[in-house]
């Protein structure tokens, strides 16, 4: 990793990484309050649910402690900054870092650490603006807090123009945290930092034990992964598909009134679908019926998530190709025009008494007026397990 990142310790999961990142920045600063991103999520044991919004704030999620400190998620289409509500040119990043600005000054005791992901995935596919993590980091160490990267979903390449999702920002962590494509299904994760902050943690004479952490299979696994990203390309894979796939996906706000958003970087993609894209109302009900339909219908895996739940995101695996996006495209696609002929149904039915418009989609594969499954062989652009966000 850049910088001075070169301290090691093996974990088995996300949340482990998470967990331990949080006793390492505690320990080094001597606090232990929390600055997190609303909807963030951070993992499923306690510590770090304590620090994910996205857990937290579900009916019957356990209340926010008082050493947590939430700053908005830098969403510039929904969040508390949007661009259709500054003059262009604003500079969103600014009025973002000043709301962790705020929370700095606020802190009774101090600050331990800033965590976020680089690229915020369960908040909706969030692509923050220039100059955030720039401005919010230079914060945190000011006020004698360490920053935490989250690339649990991110890293390893998916984003195509850099290997850690961090480095576009111009960032580098205290701590950074890495897990899920490490193992490529294979439980297996770690938490990278200084050798100043190793040697805090090391100074408390506690030491740091994991039964599973950094066994020889575990690390076997993570090497070969990593030497196939970098043998097969899967980087620059995941860059020249990825920017096929969003300019694609893009496209379709020119055929759809629901599409209100897209955006991305490499295989990471969100399609916001809204109702009224002048005031973005959530299509939370079209996002899931999207959802389903493309899951019953086309045998493809994808998920809604965000606040509202109707963004659409995409987090292939790198291998995904050219003809597996061409595959998502074409089913999405019926999708939406399936959802906006059922509209039309209803609009027919309410002024006419009685709907005069059949809902039916035209396609080769439909059989009496039914879409049909296409009869697809496995290994022949089967996408059925490629899109679905893990």
């Amino acid at each position: 990793m850049p910088g001075n990142l070169s301290v090691c310790y093996f974990v088995n999961s996300g949340s482990e990484a998470n967990d331990l990142a949080l006793r390492l920045a505690r320990q080094h600063t001597g606090r232990h309050e929390v600055i997190t991103l609303d909807h963030a999520y951070h993992g499923h044991v306690s510590a770090v649910m304590d620090i994910s919004p996205y857990k937290f704030n579900q009916p019957g999620g356990d209340p926010k402690p008082n050493f947590v400190h939430v700053a908005p998620c830098p969403d510039v289409y929904r969040g508390m900054f949007r661009d259709c509500d500054y003059p262009e040119g604003t500079d969103l990043g600014q009025l973002y870092a000043e709301a962790v600005q705020h929370l700095l000054e606020r802190s009774p005791t101090g600050v331990a650490a800033f965590i976020a992901e680089s690229l915020q995935s369960c908040g909706g596919q969030i692509i923050p603006p220039a100059g955030y993590f720039q401005k919010v980091y230079d914060a945190v160490r000011k006020a004698g807090g360490v920053t935490i990267a989250d690339e649990v979903q991110v890293g390893f390449g998916r984003i195509g123009t850099h290997y850690w999702a961090f480095e576009p920002h111009g960032i580098i962590p205290d701590i950074v945290t890495v897990a899920k494509p490490m193992g490529n299904g294979h439980p297996v994760g770690a938490v990278v930092t200084t050798p100043e902050i190793a040697e805090s943690f090391a100074s408390t004479g506690v030491c740091y034990f994991n039964t599973y952490g950094g066994n020889p299979v575990s690390c076997a696994i993570a090497n070969a992964v990593m030497r196939v990203i970098d043998e097969e390309h899967l980087q620059e894979n995941a860059l020249r598909v990825g920017r096929y796939l969003l300019e694609q996906s893009k496209a379709l706000a020119y055929e759809y009134q629901i599409v209100g958003d897209v955006r991305g970087t490499g295989l990471f993609v969100g399609i916001e679908l809204v109702t009224d894209r002048q005031r973005r109302v959530p299509a939370t009900r079209a996002a899931k019926a999207v959802v389903e339909r493309m899951k019953t219908v086309h045998r493809i895996l994808v998920s809604s998530d965000g606040p509202d739940d109707n963004v659409v995101k995409l987090k292939p695996p790198m291998v995904f190709t050219v003809e597996n996006a061409d595959e998502f495209l074409y089913g999405f696609r019926e999708c939406l025009t399936y959802l906006q002929q059922q509209q039309q149904s209803v609009v027919n039915t309410t002024s006419e008494g009685v709907s005069t418009t059949p809902v039916r989609v035209t396609h080769p594969l439909a059989t009496g007026g039914i879409l049909q499954p296409s009869p697809i062989t496995r290994g022949q652009h089967d996408t059925s397990t490629l899109i679905k966000s893990i």
